[in-house]
């Protein structure tokens, strides 16, 4: 059973199903609060990985510490070819990974304050096949998942049917070598997939496409947007085209060429699901994201002294600056028309901007 936590703790628990001792690793932020219910992130690792690697490489950690929800890293099992993996009917496991999921959500529930509507999944690679297999067969308790380099398997769509419109997010690199973007004879293409959910959702089509700003020329590689939107309940798909862009995690610290750093793929997980709870969009009048990404106006980025914002809408919005890390540095609105934000006493690295539901890395240059 786990432990109860007051604040800020990673805990490593377990719980017994199907009589295999299951563990996984939590993460509780300060801001946690008995009795204020929170949204609980289920973040699965890939195949031949563990929980503690991807604690740390699809890091949501800095970000639940100020966005107060708890993130969970569960544990796979050992599969016949001795590998720790989920069993995404791969054919080397029986293990019921799914009911294993649900054991785990309602003992985290029974613990902790968990908001039982805003329960997300989202993975790497294994853990990514995996969420879209909690998007088909546990829809009742997912509200939304995104996958990290992972897909569905050939056919899988034909079987799949959730209870409810699913929003989702697929975050893909076209150089990727080990889950081919187009795919193969046994896993479906992103394309492929992306399209089958926008259609199963009745998005809006095609797309709104958005080159992303090459930030980090370094990388070797681009990033596109791609947003369905005006889905049922509200509803939407997105991704993010890794273009040159390998079997990474973007953002990610441990990453090395072809892991993308013009977007943090745990900050637009999170941006996604924070939109969303199980019976769909959670503020329908909100403006779409892909509208304010055309709208608002950032410059110069790398900055050195003065950030100038140019707000077009007649009403003021929320902003935060936050290290690349997650601390938030400052908070205030943005008004119609310029703003600046006076960089001077910053540090050089990587910020990160949030304005609404936009979030942009800023570089402060020397």
């Amino acid at each position: 059973m786990p432990l109860m936590a007051n604040s800020q703790q990673t805990i490593n628990g377990s719980i017994t199903h199907d009589g295999l001792e299951r563990t996984y690793i939590l993460y509780v932020p300060e801001k946690y609060s008995p009795g204020t219910a929170v949204p609980l992130i289920l973040n699965f690792h890939g195949y031949t990985s563990n929980n503690f690697d991807q604690m740390h490489y699809g890091d949501f950690r800095p970000i639940a510490d100020t966005a107060g929800f708890i993130v969970v890293h569960p544990m796979g099992t050992i599969d016949q070819l001795n590998n720790p993996h989920w069993n995404v009917g791969w054919g080397t496991s029986t293990v019921n990974d799914v009911g294993f999921t649900l054991a785990l959500i309602d003992s985290l529930s029974a613990a902790y304050t968990v908001d039982a509507e805003r329960v997300y999944s989202t993975g790497m690679s294994n853990g990514g096949f995996f969420s879209y297999k909690l998007a088909c067969e546990l829809s009742d308790r997912i509200a939304a998942i995104a996958s990290v380099t992972g897909t569905m398997n050939v056919n899988q769509t034909a079987t799949c049917n959730p209870s409810h419109p699913m929003p989702v997010m697929e975050i893909h690199g076209t150089a990727d070598e080990t889950v081919a973007y187009d795919g193969n004879f046994f896993f479906a293409s992103t394309p492929t997939v992306v399209a089958w959910w926008a259609d199963r959702n009745e998005c809006d089509s095609p797309p709104t496409i958005t080159a992303m700003e090459d930030t980090d020329s370094a990388d070797g590689c681009t990033a596109e947007h791609h947003v369905y939107i005006n889905g049922n309940s509200g509803s939407s798909v997105e991704h993010y085209k890794i273009i040159g862009g390998q079997h990474t995690w973007p953002g990610s610290a441990f990453g090395g060429f072809g892991t993308n750093q013009d977007i943090d793929a745990s900050k637009e997980i999170w941006r996604f699901f924070s939109k969303y709870d199980i019976n769909g969009l959670i503020n329908p009048t909100a403006v779409h994201d892909q509208e304010v990404v055309s709208s608002v106006v950032v410059y110069p980025n790398p900055v050195s002294d003065v950030l100038t914002i140019v707000w077009p809408e007649s009403t003021s919005t929320d902003y935060s600056l936050a290290s690349f890390f997650g601390q938030t540095i400052q908070m205030g609105k943005v008004g119609s028309g310029t703003n600046q934000l006076d960089m001077t006493t910053l540090v050089p690295g990587i910020y990160v901007l949030t304005i609404g539901h936009q979030v942009i890395k800023i570089i402060k240059a020397q």
